[in-house]
């Protein structure tokens, strides 16, 4: 069995179950040691260029106005691998490579590959996946050991707030800064299990475009501010965006010095276990009276207010050092 992972959290999955030893290619943005061990298949016209964020939205929304992918296969490695199996995804053409875009290459292999298309919608979605991964792998034992210790880890969140009969705070998780995207597909459902809801966000959906001025009338008490595909590092880099809109000062969540900047990989782009990492996270940061920033997570989260203050934050990490 050779498998081939088109999609950073499919391979991030079969890592956390164990399953590597199958792994034979992998894209650029695949989290490492995958990259070290396997062949690089699937690049991008952008690496190893330092665009803003205006500047990513303006490139991808004007290469899917022609009908053209900014991703691309290593067609002669994947021919070398000869792959029974390649995980890609249909979810989000912008973030990853799809099927559709993979496909004239898969044609061309002497012997076609079981194509498995991941489109989670929800959080039992991206469960689900594991499921799937390790099925198409022969292993589907190892996604119930897996899952099973993640759904225990939620559990264990959703016990504590209601022995302490919290009321879910007022939140927004940002995809996006210029333009501001609310969040969407299972993200509302990490809040949810972290004690928060947010009504900008879009359940189940795609994340959409959402005016500073509805950001304003919604009027957060925290705010977590993710970009998809940024580091804390990069997403301080661009923040002067957000401040400089009007009424920022007035914001509920700056007023409340609750505005934190995570890593994009607990929210989007994820495996089942970063996704809980994200809810475990978002607890922390919607309720520090009562969770803690786990230890593993504290370099993935940056409170902007403590950081400038010097005022430490119920044990909030705020390096930024990866």
């Amino acid at each position: 069995m050779k498998a081939c992972s088109f999609l950073p959290a499919a391979t991030q999955m079969v890592y956390d179950m164990g399953l590597q030893d199958l792994l034979y290619g992998v894209t650029f943005e695949c989290p490492e040691p995958s990259r070290a061990e396997n062949e690089i298949l699937v690049r991008c016209v952008l690496e190893g260029h330092d665009y803003s964020s205006e500047e990513i939205d303006r490139i991808f929304s004007a290469s899917k106005a022609e009908g053209r992918s900014l991703y691309y296969v290593e067609e002669e490695k994947l021919h070398q691998i000869a792959p029974d199996v390649i995980f890609t995804q249909d979810v989000c053409e912008v973030c990853q490579i799809d099927t559709k875009c993979t496909q004239a290459v898969l044609d061309r292999l002497p012997n076609m590959p079981n194509v498995v298309a991941l489109t989670p919608q929800s959080l039992t979605d991206v469960f689900d996946t594991a499921i799937t991964i390790a099925s198409a792998l022969g292993h589907e034992e190892a996604a119930y050991t897996y899952l099973q210790g993640l759904r225990t880890r939620i559990d264990a969140v959703i016990d504590r707030l209601r022995a302490k009969r919290v009321l879910p705070k007022r939140v927004m998780v940002m995809e996006w800064m210029a333009p501001i995207y609310n969040c969407g597909h299972w993200i509302p459902h990490q809040i949810a299990y972290a004690g928060g809801i947010d009504m900008l966000g879009n359940p189940s959906g795609d994340s959409i475009v959402t005016s500073w001025e509805k950001v304003r009338r919604y009027d957060p008490e925290v705010l977590v501010i993710a970009p998809c595909g940024f580091t804390t590092e990069r997403t301080l880099q661009e923040l002067p965006l957000l401040e400089k809109q009007p009424g920022w000062h007035s914001l509920r969540a700056v007023a409340n010095q609750a505005v934190y900047i995570a890593d994009y990989d607990l929210f989007t782009q994820p495996s089942a276990a970063t996704l809980v990492d994200g809810i475990e996270l978002l607890a922390a940061c919607f309720h520090p009276d009562i969770f803690a920033i786990p230890a593993a997570l504290e370099s993935k989260v940056y409170d902007l207010y403590a950081s400038k203050t010097g005022v430490p934050a119920s044990g909030y990490g705020r390096s930024t050092e990866r």
